[in-house]
């Protein structure tokens, strides 16, 4: 798996340059940490280069991570050839506006969705961004961790016991 890498990191870089910020594997995934500025061209890059299924795409919420605390995370997938990547990029929660892909992946559209209804994500040129599985008049973004994960009137709970 890490020749994939090594073949993906090359053909990246040698696209895009700086853009490419690391690359990694994690388990059997190779993984691509990029620019947020070049994030769609990337993606249509490799979609050309035979990555022509979206797999997932999803929001990610790292609030001790100051200045990078969300992250879009996406996973392709080459029929063809049985190979996957993972294209990760990080922001800070100013910043959380990305460029719709639902041009390049129609299912995209509520992917986008459910990460703008349960994250706060603003996709740029989606067709009808509103939420998808929580009511219109929520003013907060449910997957955040901004909450505590048990009723505050209880003593017998604390968040360190669930992996915070």
């Amino acid at each position: 798996m890490s020749e994939l890498l090594e073949r993906l990191k090359e053909k990246v870089s040698n696209q895009f340059g700086e853009a490419l910020i690391e690359g990694h594997m994690d388990y059997d995934f190779p993984v691509l940490v990029v620019a947020k500025p070049k994030i769609k061209e990337i993606l249509a890059f490799l979609k050309s280069e035979g990555f022509t299924y979206l797999t997932t795409l999803c929001g990610i919420h790292f609030p001790d991570n100051v200045g990078a605390e969300f992250a879009m995370m996406y996973q392709l997938h080459s029929l063809e050839r049985n190979e996957r990547v993972r294209i990760k990029t990080f922001m800070s929660e100013k910043d959380i506006e990305m460029p719709t892909i639902t041009d390049l992946w129609a299912a995209a559209n509520w992917m986008e969705r459910e990460a703008f209804d349960f994250y706060g994500f603003k996709f740029k040129g989606h067709p009808n961004l509103k939420r998808i599985l929580n009511m219109d008049e929520m003013n907060y973004h449910p997957l955040r961790k901004e909450y505590p994960l048990e009723d505050a009137s209880r003593h017998d709970k604390e968040d360190k016991y669930f992996g915070r």
